[in-house]
């Protein structure tokens, strides 16, 4: 079966960089202007895309559907594609974690149309930017194929669906999460009073740091799309057996700094490090000086005052502990 319609849902920035470049191959790119709003629109004029109003009529004429949308929509998107009844080649390249991958191919194989995994590494694929999509399943090199000598380089992988989008999880992990914990270390500085120290010390030691730790800025405008990313990696980490806590606190970060969604400018740094701080919740005690604080008297005297070293005798005072608490 021939690929050359392409349903592209939704041109965002991405999106509609990556149905430039298809239409630039050749293609037939379609998209569905109902409910989106009036950026969409402009995004999608200006890529050259052709609009066909309701979703439906958008999937009646296409060979392929490409799901670039935020992460928290991807599976209610890939179960409206599916209640349409659609029966081509579904490619879901959102930024989510290999069990919602999974879970969505079965949705969409379940009403009989093919699934493709995807995960985009890189910016929107402009003219003189090159940003690489890898792709798992059954037709991961037929949609390879589609984005031949473009400015998207498609890099079909071996394994099922899922592994395309657990690469993606790996990447953004680092550097995403990375971008969330140097920012929050700048906020951490600045709060206790040490940022120009901490920052000649990393210039001494960490030279890369000082600049690396500012990217957030630059990112600020578009950290909103990255909380769902965090999650869905998050839930990776968990499935694996690895602790996720990580990537949920990047996550609460870039939750902070929704107030700059499609801002114009970049914000400094210092008010990326202020929307963090306010979106803090009060700092409570430690919860070791909790228990301390709430103890009664006489139980506070049966915590010895010096630690003792060894696996017995902690095993002892923690004893000794338990039978205070039992004694009326």
């Amino acid at each position: 079966m021939a690929l050359k319609t392409v349903a592209l849902l939704h041109p965002g920035e991405m999106g509609a960089a990556i149905g430039a470049c298809l239409r630039g191959r050749g293609l037939r790119v379609v998209w569905a202007s109902a409910g989106r709003s009036a950026a969409t629109r402009s995004r999608a004029d200006a890529a050259g895309l052709e609009d066909l109003g309701a979703l439906e009529r958008a999937l009646r004429v296409a060979d392929i559907v490409l799901s670039v949308c935020p992460p928290h929509g991807a599976l209610a998107l890939a179960r409206e594609v599916a209640g349409h009844g659609f029966k081509g080649v579904y490619v879901d390249a959102n930024a989510i974690s290999p069990a919602t991958v999974r879970n969505i191919g079965r949705v969409l194989e379940a009403a009989e149309a093919t699934f493709v995994d995807g995960g985009i590494i890189g910016p929107p694929p402009v003219p003189g930017v090159s940003s690489r999509i890898y792709l798992s399943g059954r037709r991961a090199r037929d949609i390879a194929s589609v984005f031949a000598d473009s400015n998207l380089e498609a890099i079909p992988l071996e394994g099922a669906a899922g592994a395309a989008s657990a690469l993606k999880a790996c990447y953004a992990a680092w550097t995403k999460g990375a971008t969330a914990l140097l920012a929050a270390i700048r906020a951490l500085a600045t709060h206790e009073g040490v940022e120009a120290a901490l920052l000649e010390e990393w210039k001494r030691s960490q030279p890369e740091l000082p600049k690396r730790s500012e990217v957030v800025t630059v990112q600020a405008r578009k950290a909103w799309r990255w909380i769902g990313e965090m999650e869905e990696i998050a839930a990776s980490f968990d499935a694996a057996g690895l602790p996720g806590g990580f990537h949920l606190a990047a996550a609460d970060l870039y939750r902070r700094l929704e107030g700059f969604k499609d801002g114009t400018t970049a914000p400094a740094l210092a008010e990326v490090t202020a929307a963090f701080r306010r979106g803090a919740p009060r700092r409570k005690a430690a919860s070791g000086a909790r228990r301390r604080s709430s103890a009664p008297p006489a139980q506070e005297e049966t915590i010895p005052a010096r630690f003792k070293f060894g696996t017995a005798a902690i095993k002892r005072d923690a004893a000794k502990r338990l039978r205070s608490l039992k004694r009326p």
